[in-house]
């Protein structure tokens, strides 16, 4: 949503912004964002809650973001009269919407002004069930990722970190982002038995203490926290655990090989779009087909699935001994990024014709 946030405030500059979330991962990550006026819980979805909360924003616009679907809060829109739109869509024939039971939910579709979604087979569905008011945006996610090029990714500490490979051009940085106990397992054991000359920097998905320690003593290699960096020299340390929220993506830019967790479990692979952006070839899990990013990465081979250890340390042997091919995936990835920006563009003008 960011992308189409940050133009609505330019082009109506006296309006207030109100960012709800409803999950704690979200809400935490981006409380103290500076885009918006107000940012809180959605309160649980009830047709009271829905009436109060309106109540008291009282909205001129409404956008719901990718799976976003809240019934009560659609109907109760709907019934004011306000304008809510769906951006970054995307519907699968598995959904609830297509079900013989799925009525109260297909009926709550009916409440939106317009869907932005992301593809063509997204179309198709809503078409079949009758919703001509939509068109093929894209994902306005490749509009954000793109933008973080711009700004300033850097972080003294992980230069600190990182300051060994000013004398050696052979150390490779590998970061692994939002990473999950079924992703560490085997993470672990390349990074405690590779002979190559690595920085490993670690940002997993859950920083609970005791996880934190269990993943810090699984490793031989010399590991440091992110909470204990103080004082220390981090430059003689091989591993690095950030157990803090909200870098992950400037880290991302100092890699030469990217790991993006979650590929091993339900629900899948986290967000590889911010390692793309900056020209990094990744490796993820095997669970990855529900996201069309990644499904698409695999194909175009800027990304590499693996499925068990053996598969994990050939593919990072692969990268690391091969230069121009770490080069070639990562520009392919940088390029896909490139390729699919402009969602935004399409949202707002629609948007500005349609008008406040």
């Amino acid at each position: 949503g960011l992308p189409v946030i940050e133009k609505i405030k330019e082009q109506f500059p006296s309006h207030k912004i109100v960012i709800t979330f409803f999950s704690p991962s979200g809400y935490e990550v981006r409380k103290n964002n500076t885009v918006a006026d107000v940012t809180v819980y959605l309160p649980l979805d009830t047709k009271k809650n829905a009436q109060h909360f309106l109540k008291l924003v009282h909205p001129d616009l409404v956008f719901f973001i990718k799976y976003e679907y809240w019934p009560n809060y659609l109907y109760q829109l709907k019934k004011e009269g306000i304008k809510t739109y769906l951006i970054s869509g995307i519907l699968r024939k598995n959904q609830l919407f297509f079900k013989w039971y799925g009525g109260f939910f297909r009926e709550a579709l009916d409440t939106f002004t317009y869907f932005f979604v992301q593809n063509d087979s997204s179309k198709k569905l809503l078409l079949q069930l009758g919703k001509t008011n939509v068109a093929v945006s894209g994902d306005t996610r490749f509009d954000r990722v793109a933008a973080i090029l711009e700004k300033d990714n850097s972080l003294d500490f992980i230069e600190d970190f990182l300051s060994v490979r000013a004398q050696s051009r052979t150390t490779t940085t590998i970061v692994i982002g939002s990473s999950w106990p079924k992703d560490e397992n085997i993470l672990v054991d390349f990074i405690n038995l590779n002979t190559f000359n690595i920085k490993f920097i670690i940002a997993p998905h859950n920083i609970k203490s005791e996880q934190i320690l269990n993943l810090k003593n699984s490793i031989t290699k010399k590991t440091v926290l992110f909470s204990e960096k103080e004082g220390k020299s981090l430059a003689d340390f091989d591993v690095f655990i950030i157990d803090t929220i909200g870098i992950l993506t400037k880290i991302y830019s100092y890699a030469d090989i990217a790991y993006v967790g979650g590929g091993f479990g339900n629900p899948g692979v986290h967000n590889i779009l911010e390692p793309a952006t900056f020209g990094v070839p990744i490796v993820i899990g095997s669970n990855y087909s529900h996201f069309a990013e990644a499904t698409a990465l695999v194909n175009m081979n800027g990304c590499l699935s693996v499925s068990n250890q053996k598969e994990l340390n050939e593919a990072f042997e692969n990268l690391i001994q091969n230069e121009d091919i770490q080069h070639e995936k990562g520009h392919i990835c940088s390029t896909f990024v490139q390729m699919n920006k402009g969602a935004t563009t399409i949202i707002l003008k629609h948007i500005l014709n349609d008008s406040i």
